[in-house]
């Protein structure tokens, strides 16, 4: 694995702030009143890590889509096929409680890991892809935890 540019790593860890966000307004009270004060109930606690996670799992199947078009043939037709599961994931199961929620959403993006492994191990991702996805992938993770105990 190479080097992750620095573009890409920094709006990576860019999108990681708002389940840290998430876990902070659940561990400090005065953080999460602030935000209800401030920008309302949907930015605080789990709320705010579940609407988001839902959004970037459905980002990330275009991501893959994006990944298939650099393919041909049956590669690309599955490349385009597998691509959209985590949409579909999130669309079909991510819903219902929150711990129901961010069970699914950890189990959507170790999935979607595996999909990152195999473009990349195709050769259609960057040479950096998967160091910078199990950075995000692994913070991610770790901060949806929380919400399921």
């Amino acid at each position: 694995m190479t080097r992750v540019p620095t573009a890409p790593l920094l709006l990576g860890l860019a999108g990681l702030l708002p389940f840290l966000w998430g876990v902070a307004t659940m561990y400090v009270p005065a953080l999460q009143e602030l935000t209800l004060s401030t920008v309302g109930p949907r930015f605080a606690g789990p709320y705010v890590q579940l609407s988001y996670g839902t959004v970037v799992l459905a980002f990330m199947s275009g991501v893959l889509w994006g990944f298939a078009t650099r393919a041909e043939g049956a590669v690309a037709a599955s490349g385009y096929a597998l691509s959209v599961l985590p949409t579909l994931w999130a669309f079909f199961f991510v819903g219902g409680g929150p711990v129901s929620a961010a069970i699914y959403l950890i189990a959507g993006f170790i999935a979607l890991l595996a999909l990152d492994w195999m473009f990349a191990r195709q050769g259609l991702a960057p040479s950096w892809w998967m160091r910078l996805r199990l950075l995000l992938t692994t913070v991610v993770v770790l901060t949806l935890i929380p919400v399921t105990l």
